[in-house]
């Protein structure tokens, strides 16, 4: 088997384009990497490429959930593992691009899961007790302590999927994991270009059509760029102050990926050349090839 190619890095640093460019030279399929991009109708808030973006190459795994269904890490790593095989037996090669370190490592690495069917509605928990323990989860938590409802679904997602595993670090398929990378204060610069762009790519009118389905959809309580839409929807929040709060959590989130990736992977960095992307891509290339 050639070796699977990983793009990861921070949300805003050109992951997809040169995943596209990259699968053109490399006769390649792109697995998408990214938990969000999994959904239907989650597609301005997501960045997810679009048809026209993607210029004809194959990617797997989006647009394969509607916003009401439950996807797991677990299910995301049976789904690529089967993918990497019956790609590699068509002779081409995988790519898997996206941020979600915790999905793409689960798939490559020997994670072994538990999965529970049991609904806790943890009726001997408080509501403050239930937001304390998905802290431990998610030091971030954007979820009010007065909704009890999105506290205990969000509990029993992070509960129901435990990994069991006695070697992370065991690797399964052979791989090159390339990180792309610029300087933070930049990146910073274009994460909140990116947000002011996706609203006036019309995401409001994105939110508002998925309105119905904020009490029933795990993922659009957790994904930056839709979670905090919430309180503008059924609370009065401002505009102004979502945006602000998709900014920060956009890069608070690029923060702890870089954590991620540089401590989870064994990854090759690349400085991304923005005023010429080609260079980039040829000296990724080259790498790749060697």
């Amino acid at each position: 088997m050639k070796k699977v190619i990983v793009i990861v890095g921070p949300t805003g640093v050109g992951k997809t384009k040169l995943s596209i460019e990259l699968a053109k030279m490399l006769d390649a399929e792109i697995i998408n990497g990214d938990s969000v991009a999994i959904y239907k109708g989650l597609n301005i808030g997501s960045a997810k490429p679009t048809v026209e973006e993607r210029e004809g190459i194959v990617h797997h795994l989006i647009d394969i959930r509607e916003v009401t269904d439950n996807y797991s890490v677990f299910d995301y790593q049976k789904d690529v593992r089967k993918l990497i095989d019956n790609i590699s037996n068509r002779n081409k090669r995988v790519i898997i691009v996206g941020g979600t370190g915790l999905y793409i490592k689960a798939a490559l690495y020997n994670y072994q899961f538990s999965i529970s069917d049991n609904y806790n509605d943890y009726k001997d928990m408080s509501n403050q007790k239930i937001f304390d323990k998905l802290l431990k989860y998610d030091n971030n938590l954007n979820i009010h302590v007065n909704n009890r409802q999105r506290l205990v679904r969000l509990l029993n997602k992070y509960e129901n999927n435990e990994v069991i595993t006695s070697n992370k670090d065991e690797l399964l398929y052979p791989c090159k994991v390339i990180g792309l990378t610029t300087d933070r204060s930049y990146l910073y610069e274009r994460i909140n270009n990116r947000v002011d762009e996706m609203i006036n790519n019309n995401l409001l009118d994105e939110i508002d059509g998925l309105r119905k389905y904020y009490n029933n959809s795990r993922i659009l309580n957790s994904a930056i760029g839709y979670k905090e839409f919430y309180d503008y929807l059924f609370n009065n929040k401002s505009l102004l102050q979502v945006v602000e709060e998709i900014k920060m959590h956009s890069r608070r989130y690029a923060k702890r990926q870089y954590t991620f990736f540089k401590h989870q992977f064994n990854t090759k960095w690349f400085d991304v050349d923005f005023r010429n992307f080609n260079n980039t891509i040829r000296e990724i290339y080259n790498y790749i090839e060697k």
